[in-house]
């Protein structure tokens, strides 16, 4: 369950920059996860709130963003959202996408604090 793992690599970033600030009470953190990630949603929430237990984001939550696959179609000149991430082909003219431009965030963009 690598989730576990990201979830600890989550809250030491975070750590690190409420004591960079000052010891502030962490309420949420919001994450982008893409869907290219091959991170578990459910999975990594509840490892999240397992891994605050006893640190400086206990009681915080975990907001997370999904994003969607986005790839650059040649034949369409356009960037073009996957409905399917089994299948890297245009959803419009079906040819193949290998240029992917976004999906596989795993990314901290943000927390909501009081002091």
């Amino acid at each position: 369950m690598h989730e576990l793992s990201i979830a600890l690599s989550i809250i030491e970033g975070v750590s690190e920059e409420v004591e960079r600030l000052g010891g502030v009470q962490v309420t949420s953190v919001r994450l982008k996860l893409g869907s290219l990630s091959g991170v578990v949603k459910d999975s990594l929430l509840f490892s999240y709130q397992l891994a605050c237990e006893g640190t400086a984001l206990e009681g915080s939550e975990l907001i997370v963003e999904e994003t969607p696959a986005m790839v650059y179609c040649p034949q369409c000149d356009a960037d073009q959202v996957l409905t399917t991430v089994q299948h890297f082909h245009c959803p419009r003219c079906g040819a193949p996408t290998p240029e992917v431009l976004s999906g596989r965030e795993v990314e901290v963009v943000g927390m909501e604090m009081i002091s």
